[in-house]
């Protein structure tokens, strides 16, 4: 009977993982996985973290009998991926867990901007209930542009095409058969820029893609249009959104992260890092852009629904339970 450690764990993960794991020994932890209580797992023939326990060398050299190692996470960095190499440890992640969260978070803020949701909240607040100003759009017919065409990105066409929207994207790689299945059609960036009424990003952040959309480009968008961000805050130049919107190029702006969050690698660490909570306050308490009734604004949590943390465990559970049967599954090592 394999004995399983879990690290990093909240309560109600606790009950799920007894009740689908009821062939195993269970030993479970609130705290990260260290030198200082690697000494909890040292029998453990399996081991599940999240990305505050750093698994290196030394920690791993105290778990003669560890076999698998399964992080709750899509990053693996935290985990020294040479040694367990060197030791025939298998490792696993969870690839993803939010493609339609994310997507379906999307549209909750395009269409807070489409039909004033927002603006109408925040004078209610002032006990003014009158409609001058807060005429909407109809989704339909509309086109849309999604920068980055991956998981979440073609769960977001999927949802356009509900809506009646006409859909145009750019992505480095191309699928003309998806194209032609979902209907879309792939554009140049600045074709995409020109031609939107929303735009929508769905990119990851890295070199290529920081201040993807800047003052050298927020100039060609089309004329009233709404930029959404639920990637990341470095995608997008605060100052280009400020100038986009005071010169009446944007007619609103959704966002679910800002410039300045780059820190958070993975979204779950806004549950478990105080600090990052932290940071995160600071840069909405001051952010320039967060106090306009045109912007709307949540604090990172597209990612945060039910639905998407128990995928996340049942991921675990399933890489569990493969390499159990000898047929590991979402393996980096």
């Amino acid at each position: 009977m394999a004995k399983i450690t879990f690290f990093e764990i909240q309560g109600w993960e606790k009950r799920y993982l007894k009740n689908r794991l009821k062939s195993c020994v269970l030993e479970f932890s609130g705290e990260r996985l260290s030198l200082e209580n690697v000494k909890e797992a040292k029998d453990s023939d399996i081991i599940s973290v999240f990305i505050y326990s750093k698994i290196d060398r030394e920690v791993i050299k105290r778990l003669p009998k560890l076999k698998l190692i399964v992080t709750r996470s899509t990053g693996f960095d935290h985990i020294d991926i040479r040694e367990c190499k060197r030791r025939g440890i298998t490792v696993c992640n969870v690839p993803s867990y939010g493609e339609n969260t994310v997507a379906e978070h999307t549209f909750a803020l395009i269409l807070a901007l489409s039909r004033n949701v927002h603006k109408s909240y925040v004078r209610s607040l002032r006990k003014d209930f009158s409609t001058e100003g807060l005429r909407g759009f109809d989704l339909k017919g509309k086109t849309i542009g999604v920068i980055g065409a991956g998981h979440i990105g073609l769960h977001v066409i999927r949802i356009a095409k509900g809506f009646g929207m006409d859909v145009l994207v750019y992505d480095i790689k191309q699928n003309p058969f998806l194209a032609e299945v979902l209907g879309f059609k792939y554009v140049s960036f600045e074709k995409l820029l020109r031609s939107s009424d929303i735009i929508t990003l769905h990119v990851p952040y890295n070199r290529h893609t920081h201040h993807m959309i800047n003052r050298d480009n927020i100039g060609i968008m089309k004329k009233g249009a709404i930029l959404i961000n639920t990637s990341r805050g470095g995608v997008v130049s605060t100052e280009a959104l400020i100038e986009g919107l005071d010169k009446g190029i944007l007619s609103g702006v959704g966002l679910d992260v800002i410039e300045g969050e780059e820190l958070i690698k993975e979204e779950k660490q806004l549950l478990y890092d105080q600090k990052n909570i932290r940071i995160l306050a600071n840069l909405v308490r001051d952010h320039i852009l967060l106090s306009r009734d045109n912007v709307v604004f949540t604090p990172h949590i597209a990612f945060y629904s039910k639905e998407a943390l128990e995928r996340i465990l049942e991921i675990t559970v399933e890489n569990i339970l493969a390499f159990l049967l000898d047929n590991p599954k979402n393996v980096v090592v």
